[in-house]
């Protein structure tokens, strides 16, 4: 068995677990990162595709005079501001209306969202506006007549599963260790009963001693596990929610304007969003059981297809896709019962007698902040003041991020010239910038002519980014790689399994991964 030593092993990859480990090297800890899975491959790389402050939590904390709420609203446009300055390449300013069927409700919403603009102070993005019937028809020409008023106002969207794997890559470049498909098995004492050691296995069966100063449990959904192999006598704190996304290949949103439905039949909230040219519909809302959360039900399809037909009747049958679904990681106050209902959006970073540190709910427009307080139970625990954060932009973005959009225009020209000459060259070079950032250039020169081509014109991939995607982006997998790398099997499943045989061409040259495998014979959008 290995055994090596860290300041710093953070368990999972997802969006807080890679926060962690960004924000950890930036403060000179020696880290090492561990996920069971893939980057991302939980509910992490099945949000619904925004950076927002959330509309209904702003409702909810004057309809119950709650500041906490407010505080969290206000937390997360800020975090909106920071991720839209940080990545512009693969984050962006989305605008949203919300129909009224009167001028009261078109009032009402328009002091909500002027109030929502007020609350994201310099970080703005835009301020909201009214809607006429004219400009709502224009942006949604299949929205059905009788809407003849809303309010439009601004949020961020982004790719989640990129976000993921771009703060792991980048605390990798920085020193981290990030280690896939590596399951932690055990948490070993040391003689004070303290916490001091993770036991790995891979894929492979082989394990590994991770000795550590301190313990970092971010797997989301998955807390509860982690927290009672060091107390199993810990209460149980986490409860899971499932989300169901549809992706319609027709583009509902033609002028990039989408929609929020924000009271339906049973009080949820519901997104009818531009998608890559196609319309991301979503989200459900269904108490699950962990091993259910990525499994959508024929019920939770029905009832977001019924409400498309609902607002676009003369769409007609609408064209599915692709569909999935993910957990939300949903946090019940300390003490109450487990099948307790009084469930928050906000985190909680609780250390443990035994000394783990679990930071738990939360949402992925805030894991930045998550991962701060996260630092600061990690900084208790090693008894010692953590360096002031040093400079680490993201892979993809300047040294200075308020630089990175002129530069990303500057490097068009250089795509233009290296990319073949096909009607999908526009639609290539800008898929190549939102995946890569500055680094798509240096990478598109690196590949032959031939890998270049474009092989979709849903999302136009080439070989070269498939054979990046494995052996510089952890991917093991035709899952991996098409659901998460370049969320072609997100957004198409039968385009995607069109190119499922070069993929697996490409990880057996690698030597990556086995194919014979369910997981790496084909297409799963539940891993």
């Amino acid at each position: 068995m290995a055994d090596q030593r860290f300041d710093l092993i953070v368990i999972g990859g997802g969006a807080s677990g890679c926060s962690v480990a960004y924000e950890a090297v930036r403060r000179g800890l020696r880290v090492a990162l561990l996920e069971g899975h893939d980057l991302g491959s939980g509910t992490s790389c099945r949000s619904t595709k925004l950076l927002h402050g959330g509309v209904r939590y702003l409702e909810l904390a004057f309809k119950t005079a709650d500041l906490a709420q407010l505080r969290l609203v206000r937390e997360a446009l800020l975090e909106r501001g920071h991720w839209l300055e940080q990545a512009p390449f693969l984050a962006q300013r989305l605008e949203l209306a919300l129909p009224s069927d009167c001028r009261l409700g078109q009032a009402y919403y328009r002091i909500g969202l002027g109030l929502y603009d007020a609350l994201s102070g310099r970080a703005g993005i835009g301020s909201s506006r009214m809607l006429s019937s004219k400009q709502l028809h224009q942006a949604l020409p299949l929205l059905r007549p009788d809407v003849q008023r809303g309010v439009a106002y601004s949020d961020g969207q982004f790719d989640d599963a990129r976000l993921n794997l771009l703060l792991a890559l980048t605390a990798e470049r920085a020193g981290a260790v990030i280690r896939t498909r590596t399951k932690v098995r055990e948490l070993e004492r040391n003689s004070q009963g303290q916490i001091c050691a993770a036991i790995s296995e891979n894929n492979q069966g082989e394990q590994e001693r991770w000795e550590a100063r301190a313990v970092v449990n971010a797997t989301g959904m998955h807390a509860d596990a982690i927290r009672r192999m060091a107390d199993p006598n810990c209460s149980m704190r986490m409860l899971t929610s499932r989300g169901v996304h549809l992706v319609l290949r027709a583009n509902l949103c033609p002028e990039g304007l989408g929609l929020l439905l924000p009271s339906t039949d049973d009080g949820r909230v519901l997104f009818m969003l531009p998608f890559f040219g196609r319309t991301l519909v979503g989200t459900t809302d269904t108490k699950c059981t962990q091993a259910s959360a990525a499994a959508p039900s024929e019920d939770e399809q029905t009832y977001l297809l019924d409400y498309v037909k609902r607002w676009f009747p003369d769409l007609g049958d609408p064209d599915v896709g692709s569909c999935w679904a993910g957990g939300r990681p949903l946090l019940k106050p300390a003490g109450a019962e487990v099948n307790s209902s009084r469930v928050v959006r906000e985190h909680e970073v609780e250390t443990l007698d035994s000394g783990l540190i679990s930071v738990m709910g939360g949402k992925w427009t805030t894991c930045r902040p998550m991962a701060i307080d996260t630092l600061q139970a990690v900084e208790a625990q090693l008894g010692s003041t953590l360096s002031d954060p040093s400079a680490l932009p993201l892979i993809g973005a300047d040294q200075d991020p308020k630089r990175t959009p002129a530069l990303l225009q500057e490097q068009i020209r250089t795509l233009e010239r290296l990319l073949p000459k096909t009607s999908l060259r526009d639609q290539q070079r800008a898929h190549l910038q939102s995946s890569f950032g500055l680094e798509a250039a240096a990478l598109v020169a690196s590949w032959s002519e031939s890998d270049r081509e474009p092989l979709s014109d849903v999302i136009p991939v080439c070989r070269g980014e498939l054979r990046h995607a494995i052996s510089a982006e952890h991917a093991c997998t035709a899952t991996d790689v098409l659901a998460r790398r370049c969320r072609l099997a997100m957004v198409d499943q039968d385009e995607a399994e069109r190119l499922l045989p070069q993929v697996q061409t490409l990880l057996q040259e690698a030597g990556v991964g086995d194919p014979k495998t369910p997981e790496g014979a084909g297409l799963n959008l539940s891993s």
